[in-house]
């Protein structure tokens, strides 16, 4: 397995890598459980029988289908070196998921976005902290989160209300485009004021392992990708701002547990408040062109999978310019 994440090195970003890795780990560890030793014993049956057993767990479709095209891609690098027999990973099935499903990920949603930048916003214990800091940079900017873990101080312009991406891979921070990602990203007003208290008051005055000085930070330096999920997860608790909508009582919530909040039904990772940044950028009128600039996408994705308008509004959006020119020559 390490050998062929190794050789993924060379043309997937560092945060793809970690995905693969976790999905070969749960196949790993599924075959350790089942007895099986080697590569060399896998079976067709063994796969059939994980995906219904990842299926009894009641795993989105669109995570299934990642799951196991991960698992046939490192097949056939196995079958390529021959380490299993060829034709092996013909015996990988990989599901197929509607359109309809892969556009209805999982996200932050726009309506449970606004609350709880409202509420952290207007709690001075929590106004300005990392998380609050985070959440509000990831929100307005659609950002990848490791595109919020690569930035640095220098990167922040508070008098413009902007931050600007760069691709930076020999000091730790590759961008998952990587200098195609690069880019300015502005944000309101209110936004900067958040990240300028952050500086001012919660932000640990470190440099990382490079000498560089990373805009969000822990008490060791620049955050691992982990550190950030958990970030995520935890500012994104709906009983932060309201009550259980799991009829758990806040003193009892197993999911506060560190080890636990990924499993909060509606805690969110930073993909998630990505999706829903960007569905909401389009819910707010943005062209797909200009949302595809902001967030490091194609204008193809954008309007295949996070663009929610029905057929009326995008007739509305086509219009509106030629009708408005119309009118202007009565």
């Amino acid at each position: 397995m390490e050998r062929w994440l190794n050789q993924q090195k060379t043309s997937k970003s560092e945060e793809t890598l970690e995905t693969y890795f976790y999905r070969l780990k749960l196949f790993v560890e599924w075959c350790e459980g089942k007895g099986i030793a080697t590569v060399s014993e896998l079976s067709g049956w063994d796969f059939d029988t994980y995906e219904n057993d990842r299926l009894a767990e009641d795993i989105a479709g669109t995570s299934l289908q990642n799951e196991m095209k991960t698992i046939r891609n490192w097949i056939e690098y196995l079958e390529r070196i021959e380490a299993v027999d060829e034709g092996l990973s013909e015996k990988v099935h990989v599901p197929d998921v509607p359109d309809s499903e892969q556009s209805d990920e999982t996200k932050l949603h726009p309506n449970d976005a606004r609350p709880l930048l409202d509420y952290y916003r207007e709690t001075p214990p929590l106004y300005g902290t990392v998380r609050h800091a985070w959440l509000e940079l990831a929100w307005h900017t659609g950002a990848r989160m490791g595109g919020t873990r690569a930035l640095d101080v220098r990167d922040y312009d508070s008098e413009n209300r902007r931050v600007e991406f760069h691709h930076r891979p020999e000091t730790d921070t590759p961008l998952k485009n990587k200098l195609d990602g690069e880019r300015p990203v502005g944000f309101p007003r209110s936004v900067a004021d958040v990240i300028d208290h952050y500086l001012q008051h919660h932000r640990h005055d470190l440099h990382d392992d490079h000498g560089r000085q990373p805009l969000f930070t822990t008490s060791q330096g620049r955050p691992a990708t982990n550190t950030i999920r958990d970030w995520s997860y935890r500012v994104t608790f709906p009983c932060v701002h309201n009550a259980c909508p799991h009829g758990y009582e806040a003193d009892d919530c197993h999911f506060k547990d560190p080890h636990q909040a990924s499993k909060c039904p509606s805690s969110r990772s930073p993909h998630q408040v990505r999706t829903g940044s960007i569905i909401w950028q389009r819910d707010l009128g943005f062209p797909p062109e200009v949302v595809a600039e902001r967030v490091n996408a194609s204008i193809e994705t954008i309007e295949q999978y996070y663009d929610h308008a029905t057929a009326l509004e995008k007739l509305e959006e086509r219009r509106r310019p030629y009708i408005e020119r119309m009118e202007s020559e009565q």
